[in-house]
């Protein structure tokens, strides 16, 4: 469990309180609009009205204290910058922010943002790479050049073994799980056979993965 700090909670803001509660952290979440702040309240450890870009209110809550603070303010990137400075000044351990284009994801990184989040431009890309191909089950982007896909079994693998067709060192790419009926199994080794009716998940560069699943 870890103490957050969660600044701003328009959609995403919320959004974020609800999951975050639903891992078990403790949350305190801030923001200058009074409705938003009472729509969390039930996901929430403690909620407070109050402006970010005010050094004195921000100090007032314990920067120190927070394991994680997240910036997810929307509308006005003069607030969310000047906030995510202020919460490094202050000592924050962990300041997350959220970019809506890339020149802000710039000017935050330059500014105390530890890690940048743009969702818009995230699941944008996810739900083009899931949906756009009948073989992507799921897609998770790992790095820039590397991927965890859940893909469909290749016709020709069915009725082979991992270790006959050697895939890591023929196709440099990595199964770690299978998928069948909703349920993943992680015992997998060289005399696991494919069959069909069955998804994998496998990581490696993204050309590669791309190449031998046919995406």
């Amino acid at each position: 469990m870890k103490n957050i700090l969660l600044i701003g909670l328009g959609r995403f803001g919320r959004h974020m309180a609800e999951q975050l509660n639903q891992m078990g952290h403790e949350i305190m979440a801030v923001d200058l609009n009074e409705e938003r702040v009472e729509k969390v309240l039930p996901f929430v450890t403690n909620a407070q009205i109050g402006d970010c870009t005010d050094a004195d209110y921000l100090r007032s809550l314990g920067i120190r204290n927070y394991d994680i603070c997240f910036v997810a303010i929307g509308g006005s990137f003069q607030n969310s910058l000047e906030t995510t400075s202020l919460l490094k000044e202050l000592g924050a351990k962990l300041v997350i922010a959220r970019a809506e284009r890339d020149v802000q994801e710039k000017f935050l990184l330059r500014n105390g943002a530890d890690s940048v989040i743009y969702p818009e431009k995230q699941v944008a890309k996810w739900a083009s790479i899931r949906y756009a191909d009948d073989y992507i089950l799921d897609y998770m982007e790992v790095d820039a050049s590397h991927a965890i896909f859940e893909v469909e079994v290749p016709e020709q693998w069915v009725g082979k073994t991992i270790g006959e067709l050697d895939i890591r060192k023929k196709y440099n790419i990595n199964i770690f799980a299978m998928k069948s009926n909703g349920k993943i199994s992680i015992n997998i080794s060289a005399d696991t056979m494919f069959t069909e009716h069955i998804t994998l998940l496998v990581l490696g560069e993204y050309k590669a993965i791309r190449k031998y699943f046919h995406i």
